[in-house]
């Protein structure tokens, strides 16, 4: 897994009226002696009008033309098998009968990588499951501790949640974030609990977090396949004494993700603005890329005032926006690259067998159905994600 750490060939700025809409398939194989082709990709995508707005700039669709990549919109009115043929399937809709509509597809067509899976990015629309395959990591000793804050769900009865929060034994203050996020903004609103009575005004179902001191810095840890690029972003100011002792109820948070929030550039003190190490992040972003059965994913993370390597993952995002990192145009395009050619040496690599159950020759080449692979993996693998 690769840290970006700056842009990569500077590009002039260009204009893109709409997606590239002309048919393209996979170049047949080279003639021997030939140089390789440039792979062809099809890119189908399915985003809301804000995502497209936010994630297919120009710059993008003009790097991914010039690289034989276009992107060509989906429409959600017409069956899925009568449109394409796509190499690739790019979306982010929430709708149960879009997830349905699109398991169905790629039951049909298992050669199309899908990004991503929807059983798979279900998993981080519960803040209660999207933290739990990070509380099964052991990556203590390795280049620093990667933590949860301490959590507690409520999900009914508004006047037990001081109870509840005396019994669990949770430390005020506390941050409350929906249980649900649902792809609006009411799924990243977040709220600031100074005292145990007020906490009976808020609205569940909810997850209540630890606040934890980190010296007001987030890091933004973002990934594409196998790449990462990690941001500092300003977050929430710490929280003392003096302000437990003279705050109470319950404060609105601004969000605190958006890139004029932007800290990379900002005069910080060394020990606070200090990225994670390259090898902690690279092992985490691997393992949870496993875990969680997703390519396009952000980690948000901060460390705790005072130590030098306990981190904390407070929340994980599937399709982040990307439009915000600096470079993500040629990170994207060349994760794009790597599945064309993945898919190139596949389909035009010589005749093989495969005995792994649920594998199936045909015509002497390998094809997956269902969630088979030739190569045996112990996390669950989904056809079309290699």
């Amino acid at each position: 897994m690769r840290l970006h750490a700056e842009v990569r060939d500077e590009m002039e700025e260009g204009s893109e009226e709409g997606a590239v809409t002309a048919s393209a398939g996979l170049s047949p194989p080279p003639l021997i002696g030939a140089a390789a082709p440039v792979p062809r990709l099809v890119v189908g995508f399915a985003l809301t009008k804000k995502k497209v707005k936010s994630f297919l700039q120009p710059k993008l669709l003009l790097l991914a033309r010039k690289n034989g990549i276009s992107f060509v919109s989906i429409d959600e009115s017409l069956p899925l098998s009568e449109q394409g043929p796509f190499d690739v399937i790019l979306h982010k809709i929430t709708r149960k009968e879009w997830q349905k509509v699109l398991e169905d597809y790629h039951e049909e067509h298992p050669e199309v990588t899908v990004l991503d899976p929807p059983n798979a990015i279900e998993h981080l629309n519960n803040r209660q499951s999207m933290l739990e395959e990070v509380a099964d990591l052991n990556l203590s000793n390795f280049y620093g501790e990667v933590c949860i804050p301490r959590q507690l769900v409520i999900t009914k009865d508004p006047s037990s949640i001081p109870t509840s929060v005396a019994m669990a034994g949770l430390t005020l203050p506390l941050v409350a974030k929906p249980l649900v996020v649902d792809g609006t903004s009411k799924g990243h609103e977040l709220y600031l609990a100074y005292d145990e009575a007020s906490l009976s005004m808020l609205d569940p179902p909810l997850v209540l977090q630890e606040f934890i001191n980190h010296g007001g810095i987030l890091f933004k840890v973002y990934i594409i396949g196998e790449t990462i690029q990690v941001v500092r972003r300003f977050s929430l100011p710490d929280v003392n004494t003096y302000d437990l002792l003279n705050n109470v109820g319950i404060y609105r948070l601004p969000r605190v993700s958006c890139a004029a929030a932007s800290a990379d550039d900002a005069d910080l003190d060394p020990l606070i603005a200090e990225l994670p190490p390259r090898p902690l992040l690279e092992k985490l972003g691997r393992e949870l890329r496993g875990r969680l059965g997703l390519r396009l994913f952000n980690i948000d993370m901060i460390r705790e005032l005072g130590t030098k390597d306990r981190y904390y993952i407070i929340d994980i995002n599937y399709f982040p926006g990307y439009g915000k990192m600096p470079g993500y145009e040629r990170m994207f395009t060349d994760f794009l690259l790597s599945l064309a050619q993945s898919k190139y040496k596949r389909y035009a690599s010589p005749p093989r067998q495969c005995t792994f159950a649920g594998d199936i020759s045909i015509s002497g080449r390998l094809e997956e159905v269902g969630k088979s692979q030739c190569v045996c993996s112990k996390s669950v693998a989904h056809a079309g994600l290699e």
